[in-house]
């Protein structure tokens, strides 16, 4: 795939970018990741929208536990942080236009307990969060199985491979 030349702004104002009808903004204000894995993750999202045939607009924006946790308690009414807020402000309906925030603290610990880097977890966390906008739900095992197998299905397509539960004695990207 090729993509528009972008540069990555870790400064706190996102940078869109728009690649085959994608707009994508990646804000990192606290510089989690470094400017590798960003410029990484930037290209590697607009390849998995490829993959997953969404064009339209998504905001990205990685935070630590402190920011995600008050955010999970306004808008989901729960305590504690969590790995991925997604807003949908697109109903669902094409094309898509949705706001996400990962949490850079969350991915942290999940990518080491699963043995890879940082910026695959976060790429993980986006696309489980662009699913939940075309009708994807994780709300109890079986959906939650079909979720993550489709998650895996997208990470592989864009050379990344699976990711959520990795079969044993597979590589790490």
């Amino acid at each position: 795939m090729q993509s528009d030349e972008h540069e990555s702004d870790t400064s706190g104002e996102p940078e869109p970018a728009c690649t085959n009808g994608m707009a994508l903004s990646l804000c990192d204000e606290g510089a989690r990741l470094g400017p590798a894995a960003l410029a990484w993750l930037h290209d590697a999202i607009l390849q998995a929208m490829v993959a997953m045939r969404r064009s339209g607009q998504l905001s990205v924006k990685i935070v630590g536990d402190d920011e995600m946790a008050r955010a999970h308690e306004t808008h989901k009414d729960r305590p504690g942080t969590t790995d991925v807020l997604t807003f949908d402000l697109s109903a669902g309906e094409a094309p898509l236009d949705a706001d996400l925030l990962v949490c850079a603290d969350e991915a942290r610990r999940q990518a080491l307990a699963r043995g890879h880097p940082l910026e695959q977890e976060v790429l993980l966390y986006v696309v489980h969060g662009v699913l939940h906008c075309t009708g994807y739900d994780d709300d109890n095992a079986a959906a939650a199985e079909r979720m993550h197998r489709a998650e895996d299905e997208i990470l592989a397509a864009v050379g990344v491979g699976a990711t959520y539960a990795r079969p044993a004695g597979e590589e790490r990207m």
